[in-house]
């Protein structure tokens, strides 16, 4: 970020903020909103807790399960979607159709069809996720460079070295900006599962500190979760930018 000339440091704008916070909470101008630094000192408590280990290991369990089947079932139906007509004017109706939707409001439905636990949390995170995933997967393979692909069957190439080394490689940047915003869209899916359904995991904590106004150890988690998604946003742009060449090749 540059100001007047002159390059700030990017962790100038979240110290703003909390400072801003600081004096608001300070003010007393809402009981909802106590300062941060007591929100910080509540963070330092709970994070050692038993409590909120254990429902941190339950939540990033949901996460990690949920993100896997995305992956494993987006990328290869984007591909196919990409290379196959037929599959594209099957299924991408549908897959725009949920992407355009509030999932949220089919997270109850859920309760009907999979029960309460664990397995709704699951499949709650898949259905955030997948459909981003797909179609920026059906994206890049789409637009991958044709003559390559002629190159490599010239070069007598196999149709599954076709797709593990021109097709995937060229769409990668399409692929992981997928697997971004999927991942991203995965936590929150991960949150509200957890609170309008199975209350377990990061969900139980959420109601338990709203429910009995603990409002610091309620912000507190807040930021954790924040935290964690931005931490695996910023993973995978590191990536992203790891393999631009591959975009600007094309």
């Amino acid at each position: 970020m540059t100001l007047f000339g002159k390059r700030i440091p990017f962790i100038f704008s979240p110290v703003i903020w909390f400072i801003l916070w600081e004096l608001i909470g300070r003010a007393e101008l809402s009981t909802i909103i106590p300062p941060v630094s007591r929100v910080v000192a509540a963070g330092i408590t709970i994070l050692p807790t038993e409590k909120f280990s254990a429902a941190a290991w339950i939540s990033l369990r949901s996460f990690t399960t949920g993100m896997a089947l995305a992956l494993v079932i987006g990328i290869p139906i984007g591909v196919l979607m990409a290379r196959v007509e037929v599959a594209r004017r099957i299924v991408g109706l549908w897959v725009n159709i949920f992407v355009s939707a509030p999932i949220s409001a089919l997270v109850p439905i859920l309760m009907a069809v999979v029960g309460i636990g664990e397995t709704t949390v699951v499949v709650t995170v898949f259905l955030f996720a997948v459909f981003v995933i797909l179609l920026d997967t059906q994206v890049g393979v789409k637009q991958a460079d044709r003559s390559l692909v002629e190159m490599a069957r010239s070069f007598g190439a196999r149709s599954y070295q076709i797709y593990s080394k021109v097709l995937l490689l060229s769409a990668l940047p399409e692929i992981l900006a997928g697997i971004r915003l999927g991942t991203i869209r995965g936590v929150k899916g991960m949150v509200i599962g957890q609170l309008l359904i199975a209350i377990l995991g990061v969900g139980e904590l959420f109601e338990l500190y709203s429910k009995h106004f603990l409002m610091e150890e309620f912000w507190a988690l807040v930021i954790v979760v924040f935290m964690f998604a931005f931490a695996l946003s910023e993973a995978i742009a590191f990536l992203e930018r790891r393999v631009e060449y591959y975009a600007a090749a094309r």
